[in-house]
């Protein structure tokens, strides 16, 4: 006599199971869909103000995302960053890493502005952030993801946690200590660096490579020598340390894997950059050999890494609040 069929409960239950092995896991209060019924075009409202800022500033994009990595990296992704100084709050603005440096804060505003006139009080910023970092990476010809939604903003900033940012100056091992203290592994370090495909950097973040590295009186000796002429004609020694160069100096607005490559070829940018493929027996080697010959494997963990990090520590429920205005708390 043969078995009963499987009922549709069983099936249910079996690709559930399933999921649930390929997925790993994330804040469950975070959902794609948090705004489907109070603010069902929110979406589609950052991506317009994000692409009309395009327009006048090829940057953008790159300085977007960079908001959201410095936000989650301090206190989870809170809109901390976004808050400016005040009688009770030290602003993450002014903290070394952050200073004369973050930028994009007018185009939040921008994006604050229009989902407050369809939404009014419905939306964070820590959710705006999130949503502007996909919209940034979409329109520079990445991938495009939903991302998870339900962040609640903080009533305070720490700035002394913004000074101990992730640094273009730091080695391999200090900043996978820093990834793995967020809950962030290898592959997400690898991944997430690979935004450094897009954006500019300014010359005091990378001079140090170019004339005297590590107080050897010579050049970083990982840095390609064709490359190191071009960068020491842009950052001449004692030079204007703001001017920018290319992040990526082969398509150097759009969203690809040829940072990867440009790994290989010893043209990182940053010390930070090129650490990930000339620390010797590191565990990232293989990660950006893999990134630089499968564009689709980069992308694929481009997006898992950003919703790994777009959990780290989210307020939810009743913690924090909705801001109506993304550079101070309600009622200051």
């Amino acid at each position: 006599m043969s078995p009963p069929p499987p009922t549709c409960t069983t099936f249910l239950l079996v690709t559930i199971f399933l999921l649930a092995m390929i997925l790993p896991p994330s804040n469950a209060q975070l959902n794609s869909t948090f705004y489907a019924t109070t603010c069902p075009n929110v979406s589609s409202i950052v991506s317009n103000v994000v692409q009309q800022a395009f327009l006048s500033d090829p940057r953008i994009g790159a300085s977007l995302i960079r908001l959201h990595f410095h936000d989650c990296f301090v206190n989870g992704c809170d809109a901390s960053v976004l808050l400016d100084n005040s009688s009770s709050i030290l602003s993450e603005k002014l903290a070394a890493p952050n200073v004369n440096s973050i930028r994009g804060f007018d185009v939040v505003d921008n994006i604050k502005t229009a989902v407050e006139s369809s939404c009014p009080g419905v939306v964070s910023c820590a959710d705006i952030l999130a949503l502007a970092a996909e919209s940034s990476v979409s329109q520079s010809g990445g991938p495009s993801w939903s991302a998870l939604l339900g962040r609640r903003d903080s009533l305070t900033a720490n700035q002394a946690g913004a000074n101990s940012l992730p640094s273009p100056f730091e080695g391999l091992a200090s900043i996978t200590a820093k990834f793995t203290a967020v809950g962030l592994n290898t592959n997400d370090l690898v991944a997430l660096s690979g935004a450094h495909t897009f954006g500019r950097a300014q010359c005091q973040l990378f001079s140090n490579r170019l004339y005297n590295f590590s107080g050897t009186g010579s050049p970083d000796p990982t840095l390609n020598s064709t490359y190191l002429t071009t960068l020491q004609q842009i950052c001449p020694q004692n030079g204007n340390g703001t001017v920018l160069a290319n992040l990526d100096p082969t398509t150097p607005d759009a969203f690809d894997n040829n940072y990867f490559t440009n790994l290989q070829n010893n043209t990182g940018l940053l010390q930070s950059d090129q650490e990930l493929f000339s620390t010797s027996g590191s565990p990232t080697i293989p990660v950006v050999n893999n990134f630089s010959s499968n564009q689709t494997a980069f992308f694929l963990s481009f997006v898992q890494s950003m919703i790994n990090m777009g959990n780290i520590s989210p307020l939810t429920g009743s913690s924090g609040e909705i801001r109506s205005d993304c550079k101070k708390v309600n009622g200051s």
